[in-house]
């Protein structure tokens, strides 16, 4: 005797192979894209280069501007400060496009 759910389990696995192979031609698998992944970086390294990854602050985050206004606030009379700004504003002035 067939199990009841013998038509139901043809039609998911039916269904199943009909997306993996509509996926084929749209979208890579995992492993294309590992691959592609491998040999950039062995290309990169071929021409003298290594990866390096690093951490850098999240200058979008409230905490960033609360600390940046703190410290603006600790530099506010201070002797150093206005020779800072010069030096800042000299140095600006090289960079191409600074306004």
């Amino acid at each position: 005797m067939a199990s009841p759910f013998a038509l139901h389990d043809g039609c998911m696995r039916d269904n199943m192979q009909l997306r993996m192979q509509s996926r084929e031609g749209i979208m890579p698998s995992i492993h294309d894209s590992t691959g592609k992944v491998a040999r950039h970086r062995e290309r990169m390294r071929a021409a003298g280069l290594r990866p390096v990854q690093f951490w850098v602050p999240d200058t979008r985050s409230p905490e960033f501007a609360a600390q940046v206004r703190q410290q603006c606030q600790n530099l506010k009379g201070d002797p150093a400060e206005a020779d800072v700004l010069r030096f800042t504003q000299a140095a600006a002035t090289h960079v191409e496009g600074w306004e």
